[in-house]
């Protein structure tokens, strides 16, 4: 019987080491990731926007759209997929539709972040975010979406820039506190934010690398808090 992805993800998320997931966005770029022995891959949003519509990550693309890719990317590789979903495409009904979708497609992990609907890259300027309550109960909705399954729920604050690191770590935990699997402090701009975070937030955690971005492109943490690494093409 094949293992689900989702099951192969939380095995290496338990696991000692840190799991490097690079972004794809389309068949090519799947399959050569996993030629190359990665363990994982990340399905971007910027990535997709940008070779799916030809537009940047202003949140542009439809749920619709980015399931479609998905099964695309499910049919060019057997790696798990993580899904980046945006802010979920709408209120908590339209998360637990995401996710419900993205269960039956075959996703390993989904992450859904905390920004104000049109959302922009996490490492642009001028991102705003809603407010904590209203973002708790959409990961709320995600995790009751899941259900019995063992999709990963990946909880991303993107407040870090425009409301300081303590309120970043504050929702992280309150994510956790939700049942989120995993939470993604979006663009930590130094090493002291970084261990600040790892030291901060009880649950694996999720890091963005990307080049020319507001993260640091150094060697990776090797606290064993950082469950996921991913890098992507920037927006």
């Amino acid at each position: 019987m094949t293992t689900h992805p989702a099951c192969l993800l939380r095995e290496l998320i338990n696991g000692d080491e840190l799991v490097i997931a690079p972004g794809v966005y389309d068949g090519l770029t799947a399959t050569l990731v996993e030629r190359a022995g990665f363990p994982a891959a990340y399905v971007s949003g910027a990535s997709a926007s940008v070779s799916v519509l030809g537009r940047p990550d202003l949140g542009l693309m439809s749920a619709g759209e980015i399931a479609a890719h998905v099964v695309r990317l499910r049919g060019a590789t057997s790696l798990p997929l993580i899904v980046d979903i945006d802010t979920g495409h709408g209120n908590e009904l339209n998360v637990r539709h995401a996710v419900e979708t993205h269960v039956r497609l075959g996703a390993a992990a989904v992450h859904i972040e905390d920004q104000v609907f049109p959302k922009r890259c996490g490492h642009l300027t001028g991102k705003t975010v809603v407010d904590a309550e209203e973002a708790v109960r959409k990961v709320r909705a995600a995790v009751a979406a899941r259900g019995s399954h063992d999709l990963v729920i990946i909880a991303r604050t993107d407040a870090l820039t425009p409301l300081g690191l303590d309120e970043a770590i504050d929702r992280g935990r309150r994510f956790a506190d939700a049942g989120a699997d995993m939470v993604f402090v979006e663009a930590p701009e130094n090493r002291h934010q970084l261990d600040r975070i790892a030291r901060s937030i009880d649950v694996p955690l999720v890091i963005n690398v990307i080049a020319n971005s507001r993260t640091p492109c150094s060697r990776h943490p090797t606290t064993p808090a950082w469950a996921i690494g991913w890098a992507s093409t920037p927006s």
